[in-house]
This record gives structure tokens, sequence and C-alpha cells, in this order.
């Protein structure tokens, strides 16, 4: 096959990978604390023939190589909902919350109080404080979160305040290094979970997606049509190609 057949479809390959990722990234533009992915290349140079039958860089073909992606880690805007339960990390820091398959990471807080009184994600997962998970009592009201995490509630008619915990935030040397599981969690892997002093809670807010939905869909349609310009391309070298091979068939009588 020709080199240009071998380069178009490259390019190919790596526009269908960074369509899933633009897609993965407009379904979750919604999301709360979503973090966008982006695709990288890069440029992969190699001969068309062995290395010892041609001298100097005007031999070598070059080829586009899915390097993989990058998250981008920035916060996304903060929304105020007025419901004490939700919380936004106003910094680097992640929830700790209790799954399945052990202690994961996300910056969700779109909390809620399930059966037995415990402060749990979304889909359940317990968020976890400082000395374990924070759990109330039927008789507390008027929640407050301080902004270091510390939560305390009122409880019956008392009108001192009653601690239920702090909850836990955590970060990474290389938050980009955590690993996506899905369901808005991360696993740490090799990562070593520190506490995070640093960062601060907001009472009442929620942190939404940093996916730039305009842009998503600008770089889609851009990739859309540069899929189907070497197509277009990769048609015409079909052609040449064809007709090259009819012509030289082509013998005089």
């Amino acid at each position: 096959m020709q080199n240009a057949l071998l380069i178009g479809l490259s390019r190919q390959m790596t526009l269908e990978r960074q369509m899933d990722v633009i897609a993965n990234n407009v379904a979750n533009a919604n999301t709360n604390g979503f973090k966008a992915d982006h695709s990288l290349f890069e440029e992969f140079l190699n001969s068309n023939a062995r290395h010892d039958n041609f001298i100097g860089r005007d031999r070598r073909v070059s080829y586009v190589q899915d390097r993989g992606t990058f998250r981008d880690v920035g916060q996304g805007p903060m929304e105020a909902t007025n419901n004490p339960l939700d919380m936004a990390i106003d910094g680097t820091a992640y929830f700790a919350v209790q799954a399945n398959g052990g202690e994961r990471y996300t910056r969700d807080g779109k909390f809620s109080i399930n059966s037995t009184g415990q402060l749990v994600t979304s889909d359940g997962n317990l968020v976890l404080g400082a000395a374990g998970p924070i759990t109330f009592q039927p008789t507390d009201h008027d929640i407050n979160v301080a902004p270091d995490g510390t939560v305390t509630v009122l409880e019956g008619t008392a009108r001192n305040d009653s601690i239920r915990g702090k909850i836990r935030m955590v970060s990474f040397d290389d938050p980009a290094r955590l690993t996506k599981l899905g369901a808005n969690l991360y696993d740490a892997g090799s990562a070593v979970p520190q506490a995070d002093t640093k960062s601060s809670i907001r009472q009442g807010y929620v942190e939404k997606s940093n996916v730039n939905a305009v842009g998503e869909m600008s770089r889609m349609v851009e990739v859309m049509r540069s899929y189907s310009a070497i197509a277009n391309l990769l048609q015409q070298q079909s052609d040449l190609h064809k007709s090259a091979i009819d012509k030289l068939a082509d013998v005089p009588a």
C-alpha cells in the first residue's frame, strides 16, 4: 500500500479516538465535578523502506500517533443550590468516599442523607470524615459545614452546636494521574493521598463540569470535517492507483 494511504489511515484512526474523547466530554457537560479529557498526538517518523537503503531526513515518512489523553484538572464553575447538604471544594482537593472497591475520590459534592443517617453521594457511597463516615441523628437540624469541613448541627431543642465530624479533603501531587472509574469516581492507584489544608468547602454550592460545551462542539465539527477530507484524499489516491494500473496493463496491439 502506498505511503499516502498509510499516513491518511493513521490520521483517521487518531481522529476516531479524538471523537470518542470529545463525545464523552459533551455527554458529561452537565455532570457535577466532571473534568474534561483532551487528546494528545505526536509525529511518528519511519522510513518507507529499510534504513540502510536511504540516507537523509527527506526519505522519512511522517505518521500520526495517538499518545493518549490528558485531563484538564481546572476547577469548574460554582452553582448555588441553597441545599445545606450540597458542597463544593474551592481548591484542588477531592472528597474521600467509601465505594464497593475501597476508598475512592470525587469532586461531586451533591450529597444527601441515607436511611441510616449517613452522609452519602448521589450514588449512595459513604462520604468519609477524618474519623470515618459522617453520621447524623434523627433529631439533628440546622446543619452547618465550615470551610475546613467541620460539620456541626443543632440537636433537638439544644442551643449549642454538636459536632458530627470533619469532612475529609485530600490532594495529590499530580491529580492528572488519577484513574477515572466511572460514576464520577477516581482511583488513586500508586498516588498517595495527602490531607489538604489549603482548599475550603463552600456549603450550598456544587461544582459544575469544567467542559466548555461550545468549544467541544466546535472541535467535533472540526474532527468530522478533517475525517471527511482525508476520506476524499484516500479515495483520490485509490483512483489514481487504479488508473495507473489500467494504463500499464493496456498494451498496444
